[in-house]
């Protein structure tokens, strides 16, 4: 039982086959592995109403008599997260707000969403393509924004030698910082609701004193209980699933390949006997590290000295059990004093046991290990 619903959990994280690329993907900073955010613009019909004239044009006023501007309609918002466990991919927040009156007609029964674990991949793609397209009720009603926290990212903060900058804390910023984006941009705000992190009460302590003109609930299955909440882990998961999609197109296969393995290649597609599980075995799935296809895709891409790409959490026990395995990865000797100026730095690298006489720079960039030898 156990087996089968651990099975169910990887089907729903697993991106759906064509997931719709939302403009909240950046393939330039993903490939650099840099984190970012995106904002959608937000409704006319959320803003502060345009001032019109209440006297005739030659009536002056001082800035004393001006009266303050009214505030465009409550809203209530929601955020929630994707991606937290992987060791691969993005850890993603995402946010969404609506008018307060509209929460659950628009979002629970007229769109029916819901917290995007329990939706399929399609249906989560197609929601979010939805929001997305122009004069649709939700495009001109609701806005969103996400966070995208890379994984390099992620474990250079968790890795830092000194003060480290745990994962509940960078969730935490986050989470202010799409907040106050929000606020900033002119959005009346009057509700916030959040899927909790830790101690909800802590949490939500924290946050009333951040934004203390607004009502704050902090919730277990926050995702589940407000449509908002629902609507946020829906923009978040989309746009995980798509920044997936976009960083393992870098290690797809070239057309590079040997003239034999292109020969081997439509031998099989004019004979149909290429088993159509081939490709999704060799993907590495949903990222998480209990997907059977993603640890064997660690061990076949490990490179000996730089281990994986910017897509890898390097402070997750699996990638580290596998850098640590005898013989997979290069091993390094640093210099206790200063060298003289003649040291190369090809130098800090054990020979192993390679040939004398070969070529010194040929591999030393390394070279995927294989799963082999693990």
């Amino acid at each position: 039982m156990a087996d089968s619903q651990m099975e169910d959990d990887i089907t729903l994280e697993t991106p759906a086959e064509e997931v719709f690329i939302a403009p909240s993907i950046n393939p330039s900073l993903l490939f650099a592995g840099s984190s970012y955010t995106h904002f959608s613009p937000v409704p006319p019909s959320l803003l502060p109403p345009a001032s019109s004239p209440s006297s005739s044009p030659s009536t002056t006023t001082t800035p004393e008599q001006k009266l303050p501007q009214d505030p465009g309609p409550p809203c209530a918002l929601g955020v929630d997260e994707a991606g937290r466990g992987p060791v691969l991919g993005p850890m993603v927040y995402g946010l969404f707000y609506l008018p307060l009156p509209l929460s659950d007609p628009l979002l629970r029964n007229t769109h029916h969403f819901d917290d995007s674990k329990v939706l399929t991949p399609t249906v989560r793609s197609s929601l979010m393509e939805k929001l997305c397209t122009p004069l649709s009720d939700l495009h001109t009603q609701c806005g969103w924004a996400v966070s995208v926290m890379s994984a390099r990212d992620i474990g250079a903060n968790m890795m830092k030698p000194a003060a480290t900058y745990n994962l509940n804390a960078q969730a935490m910023d986050t989470t202010i910082a799409l907040i106050k984006g929000v606020y900033e941009r002119g959005v009346n705000v009057k509700e916030i609701f959040i899927d909790t992190i830790g101690h909800p009460a802590t949490y939500q302590k924290r946050l009333e004193r951040v934004f203390p003109t607004a009502k704050v609930v902090v919730a277990k299955k926050a995702d589940s209980l407000y449509p908002c909440v629902s609507a946020a882990s829906v923009c978040a998961k989309v746009t995980r699933d798509a920044a997936l999609e976009v960083l393992y197109e870098s290690y797809i296969s070239k057309p590079d390949e040997s003239q034999e393995d292109k020969d081997e290649d439509e031998d099989e597609e004019m004979t149909g006997t290429k088993p159509a599980k081939v490709a999704e075995e060799a993907s590495w799935g949903s990222g998480y590290p209990s997907d059977a296809r993603c640890t064997s895709w660690l061990k076949r891409n490990m490179d000996p000295v730089f281990g994986w790409g910017a897509e890898c959490r390097f402070s997750w026990g699996t990638a580290k059990d596998m850098l640590d395995v005898k013989g997979a990865a290069a091993k390094v000797e640093w210099p206790v004093e200063e060298d003289d100026e003649t040291s190369r730095l090809t130098d800090y690298f054990a020979a192993g046991k390679e040939k004398e006489g070969g070529d010194e720079l040929g591999s030393w960039f390394g070279r995927p290990v294989g799963a082999e030898v693990f």
